[in-house]
């Protein structure tokens, strides 16, 4: 219990500690893209992220469920994610996760590649992933980003990719 609230807590500050962050840089790398299908109408505030990431919201306001995708835990982003959006390591979230295993609530579902995540979620109305927002190419709805400091923005705008 002392553990989840303590995710909380960290996710709480994590998500206002990107209001006070100074505008994202015009380059792409290295930066984390949080994406939905192309054309979702839904949006997703950056306090949010945090309650889908940790099963604690479960569904869009139109009442669909809410399917989040994770890259495996040995990829980079995923613990760039986990810090800036939960406030945790990748270790902590383990045994967050294995406590609530036994409450019947499972971890998001983990995809093996970005261009699994991509197609997942471009081809899925209700789901949410993150990937390098170079990779996203108009493929999906970038709705977040997430500066390589951690930084969480709803400015997409003026990010350029070097391709």
């Amino acid at each position: 219990m002392q553990l989840r609230l303590r995710i909380i807590g960290l996710a709480f500050l994590a998500c206002c500690a990107g209001l006070a962050q100074p505008a994202l840089a015009a380059s792409g790398e290295g930066v984390i893209a949080v994406i939905v299908a192309p054309g979702h109408g839904k949006s997703i505030k950056k306090d949010e992220l945090a309650l889908i990431y940790s099963r604690r919201k479960l569904f869009w306001p139109d009442g669909s469920r809410i399917q989040p995708v994770n890259l495996p835990a040995a990829s980079a982003l995923r613990r760039t994610f986990s810090h800036a959006v939960l406030g945790a390591s990748l270790e902590a979230l383990e045994k967050y996760w294995n406590d609530l295993y036994f409450h019947g609530i499972s971890p998001p579902f983990v995809l093996s590649s970005e261009e699994a995540v991509l197609r997942f979620v471009a081809e899925t109305p209700d789901a949410v992933g993150y990937v390098s927002y170079c990779n996203v190419a108009g493929r999906a709805k970038v709705i977040l980003v997430i500066t390589p400091a951690g930084h969480i923005s709803e400015d997409v705008a003026g990010i350029q990719c070097g391709r």
